[in-house]
């Protein structure tokens, strides 16, 4: 071991701390490696470094490094998801978005608010994403029955989801570890209402601006595109493979254009072992091409009708049954998407061998409107993937019963009345009435809901096992290291100094408003839970150097890491309806940050009232 100077450790926990956002904003390495490596170089780091304390004993020793993996707040976490996943493997929710979905035969936009005002209020018991996942198919049919493009109240549904998760303790896993982080620290922890009345304020003014100006910022992808290429804009990632009697066979790409493609984007072509990129101009395809296509649904359907080639099946040069045949039979396309928590996550077509295990061909993949060079069966599944599918009628209605893929076409009939759904009622809500009453902590209440999900039979051990989120889990548990570091090393006092240096000389409520500011434009960039364990420490030595109340600055990075409204990765909602809404960056940039703005605003004014600065 060496013994350096107090300041260079200080430094070094600095540069952990950047370090780490910079590869959690990088995105090209996997978020749980990140995690891996950062508790990995911290342990070994401050082994051979150590932080003394009074005693001289390390202050942070691998056992102090690795506690986040047993923190109350995260356990609590993962049990609530366990209990989300019982909602909705159950469908518990469905009688009620069945109700809200059926307001809309008197008038759809009524519809449409009444969906946006139940996410928000189930949001602020239940974990974000399963409520978004559950109304991302009947806002899509809201909206058709509006004539509106789905990108017109996608983001809108995330956004309310987030804002209902900023009025309970339980509403977002980002309270729960704010509130852990405080009682680590000596400090008083979160009651359950504690901060209710003030995220109300923000959360109905949010949800106003949500509903009234966001779809006016917000570009109807489907009428642009319209326009420019068919009846539907969204682009399909698909694979057609040339035959010996295609009409493809001989044709010679002019203009860097197939003849016989001319409604789809050839963005590849495979020749055995070759890859061909664009341009095309005077490749002549063959027998045994393999094209790696971006078209819309109606070209891929124009593509079966004509014969043109063959539409990637999982496992080419299968025979197939006349009643499997492309475009005979009780034939329908349909597209589904990927939930959070699917075992298809990771692996790609052929793995899960689709055709087989479904009954259903995936025609083409959308992810998150990105294009894909690749071959379809290369490209492992992600959440929040849409599939174009083809197959038979029943095949394609049965899946609205599997919990790995949600059915994107939706309507309030044919859905199933599941036999347990009353066991979850009966256990979410006696989950949120013992936190609520105090009764036990919460993270007694949540393992004991989840325990409950699994001895009920609700779910099964392995489904359990589905719904606890590997990257948050990880992720979480890396930010607790970091978040101690910075408090054993004296970093969070010196950045709460560095703060106070600055605006020290103004009120504290000016000091507030620019935390609040600070923490939200940072939680757009990585991830809004590892925003709130790092922030938290900071706050609190803010608080006690300008001698107001810690909690007031809690709230702060509460609300502040919450407002992950500016871009699709600062929370995962965002990315689930990256692919419904066929949204860009920039999209959620043009609505979600005046969403951010306004509340900041909101919050800078309010907050110093309601807590009396």
């Amino acid at each position: 071991m060496f013994l350096v100077d107090p300041s260079w450790l200080i430094l070094a926990a600095l540069l952990f701390v950047v370090g780490a956002i910079a590869m959690y904003t990088w995105e090209k390495v996997p978020m749980e490696y990140v995690s891996i490596g950062i508790l990995a170089l911290l342990m070994a780091f401050f082994y051979f470094f150590p932080v003394l304390g009074a005693d001289n004993e390390n202050l942070l020793q691998p056992t102090t490094i690795l506690a986040g993996f047993a923190n109350p707040a995260l356990i609590a976490v993962m049990s609530l998801l366990v209990v989300g996943q019982g909602m909705v493997n159950t469908r518990a929710l469905d009688q009620m978005a069945q109700s809200v979905f059926q307001s809309g035969a008197i008038h759809p936009v009524v519809a449409m608010v009444l969906s946006l005002v139940f996410v928000l209020a189930i949001s602020a018991f239940l974990n974000n994403t399963p409520v978004v996942v559950i109304f991302i198919p009947i806002m899509q049919a809201l909206a058709a029955k509006l004539n509106r493009s789905p990108s017109m109240v996608m983001m809108p549904l995330s956004f309310a989801a987030m804002l209902g998760g900023m009025t309970t303790l339980i509403g977002s896993s980002t309270n729960l570890l704010v509130s852990s982080s405080l009682i680590e620290m000596n400090q008083r922890p979160f009651s359950f209402f504690e901060f209710t009345v003030p995220g109300l304020v923000l959360a109905v003014i949010g949800l106003a601006y949500v509903i009234f100006i966001a779809p006016r910022l917000l570009t109807d992808r489907a009428t642009l595109t319209k326009t420019l290429i068919s009846e539907s804009g969204k682009q399909f990632i698909a694979q057609i493979t040339v035959l010996e009697d295609s009409k493809l066979v001989g044709e010679e790409a002019k203009a860097g254009i197939f003849p016989g493609l001319r409604d789809m984007t050839v963005r590849m072509i495979l020749r055995g072992e070759h890859a061909e990129l664009p341009p095309f101009d005077g490749f002549i395809l063959r027998p045994g091409d393999v094209l790696i296509v971006a078209a819309t649904r109606k070209a891929l359907t124009d593509v079966l009708a004509r014969g043109a080639g063959v539409l990637h099946t999982e496992h080419p040069g299968i025979e197939t049954s006349d009643e499997e045949e492309a475009g005979e039979g009780d034939q329908i396309l349909s597209e589904v998407m990927v939930t959070p928590a699917s075992r298809l996550i990771g692996q790609n077509l052929e793995q899960i061998g689709f055709r087989y295990k479904f009954k259903s061909i995936v025609l083409g993949l959308q992810r998150r409107s990105r294009m894909i060079r690749a071959r379809m069966t290369e490209i492992p599944l992600e959440a929040g993937d849409i599939l174009l599918i083809q197959g038979a009628t029943e095949d394609v209605e049965s899946l609205r019963a599997h919990r790995d893929l949600l059915p994107m076409e939706w309507s309030a009939s044919g859905l199933p009345s599941p036999k347990m759904a009353r066991r979850a009622n009966i256990i979410f809500f006696s989950v949120i009435a013992l936190a609520a009453l105090e009764i036990v902590p919460i993270v007694i209440a949540a393992l004991l809901g989840a325990a409950a999900m699994i001895y009920s039979g609700v779910l099964n051990i392995r489904q359990a096992g589905r719904a606890i989120d590997r990257n948050l889990l990880l992720m979480v548990a890396a930010s607790l290291a970091l978040g101690a570091t910075l408090q054993a090393t004296g970093a969070a006092g010196f950045l709460a100094q560095s703060v106070i240096d600055v605006f020290g000389w103004s009120h504290p409520a000016l000091v507030l408003s620019v935390f609040f500011l600070m923490v939200a434009m940072l939680s757009n960039v990585i991830s809004n839970n590892a925003c709130a364990v790092l922030f938290t420490p900071i706050a609190v030595n803010i608080a006690i150097g300008l001698g107001v109340d810690p909690v007031i600055f809690a709230v702060a990075v509460v609300f502040g890491a919450n407002c992950s409204f500016a871009t699709p990765v600062g929370y995962q909602t965002n990315l689930l309806v990256m692919g419904p809404g066929h949204y860009r960056f920039t999209d959620f940039i043009r609505a979600g940050l005046p969403l951010t703005i306004i509340l900041w605003l909101v919050f800078s004014f309010f907050a110093p009232w309601y807590y009396g600065l």
